[in-house]
């Protein structure tokens, strides 16, 4: 069965289609937006040769030429090189406006290849297929492209919405386990911040989603879309709750840059950690109930995420590097800090002015050296 979930954006409101066999349906779903029986096809080495064949011949199908633009995977694709050659070779295409880019793979080439859309000719159509749990959940939804400089993550980048998301859970069976595991960091980040009773609903279900299993797997992605459709909807571009989708993400991607974006830390399991540090932290100030923070930590735990810094390739950190990393974040202000802390399991809020010493007297407490 296919779940449907609608981003209410006006003129620019589209679909996110979730449930099994969407691959196969590509070409009939993707072929009326199309002003020509073509389409731009941007994927990685690693996703092209496990499902490119399906994606092509669903395309074919349906009358749709494909045109493959293949790039390496990993975090490193997301770079002003890697924005460069992918933008020469769609020129190379002799794409128009009109024509539309499909984003194949996972968080970065959902992330590069959107951008690419964003900027190619002043602004091109593009469509969503993500291949991963964090992609199918997160990043595929709500229009943030971006890739990342030496200062930090997706720090260049710009707000373009798809014409369409299509998320094949059938897809994520060749996915890694490490990699579902990171996705799933993703997945109770909906339930930690905004509902308490997913998250209940995770505690007890979380072997499911992580084994695959087809009806918890739906479930669990339909809900995660569902509410950040609705924050998407009501703030696109960030200006107040949308923000709330950060949570964990100053800890984590200060995490990210210390480790040079590499293999040893994936998004995810940084976003893991940083979701844990987040109530840990939020505790320590006064504002959850430390009970609460506990039991966050021991459902990350439970899906076999790192929680603690010790726990973290490239440990030991130095609290004044992170500190430093986080003064770079997309939501720091005036030269504060913003967070988004917690009340409670459930209850996040966007905090701002936190003041950097006490932060850094925190990491201290996490066991991070001066």
């Amino acid at each position: 069965m296919t779940r449907r979930v609608v981003v209410g954006l006006g003129e620019r409101a589209y679909d996110v289609e979730i449930g099994p066999g969407l691959l196969d349906q590509a070409g009939a779903r993707i072929a009326p937006l199309l002003k020509r029986p073509r389409i731009a096809v941007v994927s990685d080495e690693t996703v092209w040769p496990l499902h490119g064949p399906r994606l092509a011949a669903a395309l074919g199908a349906a009358g749709v030429a494909v045109q493959t633009v293949v790039v390496k995977p990993g975090e490193q694709a997301k770079s002003f090189a890697g924005l460069a050659e992918l933008i020469d070779r769609l020129l190379a295409l002799e794409l128009d406006r009109g024509d539309l880019i499909a984003a194949f793979g996972g968080g970065v080439i959902g992330d590069l290849a959107g951008f690419a859309a964003a900027i190619y000719k002043r602004g091109i159509g593009f469509v969503q297929i993500p291949t991963t749990l964090l992609a199918q959940v997160d990043s595929s939804v709500g229009g943030k492209t971006a890739i990342d400089v030496a200062a930090g993550k997706n720090l260049v980048g710009a707000f373009h919405q798809p014409r369409l998301v299509l998320a094949d859970i059938e897809v994520l069976h060749t996915l890694p386990a490490r990699e579902m595991r990171a996705g799933y960091a993703e997945v109770i980040k909906y339930g930690l911040l905004g509902d308490f009773g997913f998250f209940e609903w995770l505690e007890a279900n979380a072997p499911k989603v992580l084994a695959r299993d087809p009806d918890a797997l739906a479930q669990a992605v339909a809900r995660c879309v569902e509410m950040k459709a609705g924050i998407v909807a009501e703030d696109e571009t960030e200006q107040g709750r949308r923000a709330l989708l950060n949570l964990g993400h100053t800890f984590g991607h200060a995490l990210e840059a210390e480790t040079g974006y590499g293999g040893a830390l994936l998004h995810g399991e940084a976003v893991a950690a940083g979701q844990a540090m987040a109530f840990r932290f939020s505790a320590a100030r006064g504002l959850c109930p430390s009970q609460d923070a506990r039991r966050a930590e021991a459902a990350i735990a439970a899906a076999g995420l790192p929680t603690r810094l010790s726990e973290v390739a490239g440990h030991p950190f130095t609290a004044d590097a992170l500190v430093a990393h986080m003064a770079q974040d997309k939501k720091a202000e005036g030269g504060s800090l913003t967070f988004i802390l917690a009340r409670g399991l459930g209850q996040a809020f966007v905090a701002k002015h936190v003041e950097a010493g006490f932060v850094r007297d925190f990491l201290l407490g996490e066991g991070a050296l001066p």
